[in-house]
């Protein structure tokens, strides 16, 4: 017996050094031998009131793939689609109690009608949707509540290989539940590569419902919202992401500020350092992000950012690879000063630049609206300002309703529409009829979509 009581001891102090000082303050009133051994209780009594669970319901439009020349035998309900009801689960974090606000992912609240936020206490409140992006991943909502709890929020960019984590989430609408693990990876990136990706790897257990949730850090402080797993059934094999909390400050504030995420732009191409090209210019590690081109006119090339260069640093943080400087780059926001540590010929050089607003570009049309499945788009930079339908699949519903490609649509159901931006606001709600404004070569017509 006396054995394994040091066993026992050992393990507790063993746990309590990896925990360092919060033993001391958050100490269990089991002993053994004396010892107090470690507990996240008292931390967590304080930071699950600020994680919230989070349940949506709205309807769908599941469309009929229905070949043109049979399209006349079937009624308008048929060719316009049957709406269908859904519901969801997730989570969400209270990051300022005064007034109210959620974060959450904007997967979990994309579609929703109505979006219910439920407390820790079981209080329930209807949330207003105040902004999100799509891109990011992310979702600010606001409830009208009193006496919240509002978690701090830290520095992501201190964070290490090897710090502890602790997830709080709603997995699988149980309802609130706590796991625990290390930081597994810094700078993930690869998920969706049509996304700003830049995620926390964590092996703390993340399941389906706990998207949106908490990820802290063991002073209690907020690290990251977690967004995604990698699992071949939906569940936890202990690779879990998280969106940087430093991302979701950046996001949140243009947020609030314009009512949406107003991109930076550096206007560079790229790709990740191998050990070849890392060897051939000079630079001694495989961290980092190699510039292929700079564009002309770009904040970069104004800056004196040349091709060839590694961008090793970013506000005196270290960048590991292309794809994380894309991310903060996006997530910083338009007209941000920043300062970009660059290895040129062997040498390192900081440069000063001011970002430029990025125009979204070459968009898959099936994310605004079913009917244009099939089509790319861009936002026209010729003479005649409007939508540019860059591309449009064979058979696609795109195509069989008369999209060419070539086309610019200068407008949509009566709105003019001179970009990108414009065109996802007409249709954002996702209108059961498209009447579109086309300019094909000379002509001008119109074309009109179920």
């Amino acid at each position: 017996m006396k054995k394994s009581v040091s066993v026992l001891t050992a393990i507790a102090l063993s746990t309590a050094m990896a925990f360092g000082s919060l033993s001391a303050q958050a100490a269990h009133p089991l002993q053994v031998d004396g010892q107090n051994l470690p507990s996240l209780a008292p931390l967590l009594e304080q930071v699950t009131p600020a994680v919230v669970n989070i349940s949506v319901a709205g309807t769908k439009v599941t469309r009929q793939n229905i070949p043109e020349p049979f399209r006349h035998f079937f009624g308008p309900d048929a060719l316009e689609g049957a709406k269908q009801p859904f519901r969801g689960l997730g989570s969400g974090v209270i990051i300022d109690a005064d007034k109210g606000y959620v974060i959450t992912n904007y997967h979990v609240i994309h579609q929703a009608d109505e979006i219910k936020v439920t407390l820790n206490n079981g209080k329930e409140y209807l949330a207003e949707k105040i902004g999100e992006d799509q891109q990011s991943d992310i979702a600010l909502l606001q409830i009208d509540a009193k006496d919240l709890t509002e978690i701090k929020l830290a520095n992501s960019d201190d964070l290490r290989v090897g710090d502890f984590t602790i997830a709080i989430g709603n997995p699988f609408g149980l309802g609130q539940t706590v796991t625990s693990g290390i930081v597994s990876a810094l700078g993930r990136s690869g998920l969706n590569m049509q996304n700003y990706e830049n995620f926390i790897q964590t092996d703390a257990a993340i399941n389906s419902g706990n998207s949106g949730g908490a990820l802290l850090n063991l002073n209690g402080e907020l690290i990251g919202i977690n967004t995604a797993i990698l699992g071949p059934n939906g569940g936890n094999i202990g690779i879990g992401f998280a969106i940087p909390v430093n991302m979701v400050k950046n996001l949140t504030a243009q947020i609030l500020e314009y009512g949406e995420v107003r991109r930076g732009l550096l206007g560079i191409t790229g790709g990740e350092l191998t050990p070849e090209l890392a060897e051939a210019f000079g630079h001694d590690t495989q961290h980092g992000a190699f510039v292929n081109q700079v564009m002309e006119g770009s904040a970069a090339e104004k800056a004196g950012i040349e091709a060839g260069d590694i961008i090793t640093k970013l506000n005196n943080q270290k960048i590991r690879t292309f794809s994380e400087l894309r991310a903060k780059i996006a997530t910083l926001g338009a007209g941000k000063k920043v300062s970009l540590t660059v290895v040129r010929d062997g040498k390192e050089q900081v440069f000063n630049v001011t970002l430029q607003e990025a125009k979204e570009t070459n968009i898959a049309a099936k994310s605004l609206h079913p009917a244009l499945d099939g089509a790319t788009l861009s936002s026209s930079d010729g003479k005649i300002k409007g939508v540019l339908v860059e591309k449009v699949l064979p058979n696609s519903p795109a195509a069989r309703a008369g999209l060419e490609e070539g086309d610019i649509i200068l407008g949509i159901n009566r709105y003019r529409v001179k970009d990108m931006d414009d065109m996802r606001k007409v249709i954002e709600d996702k209108p059961a009829v498209l009447a579109l404004n086309i300019q094909r070569g000379n002509a001008s017509l119109y074309r009109v979509i179920r």
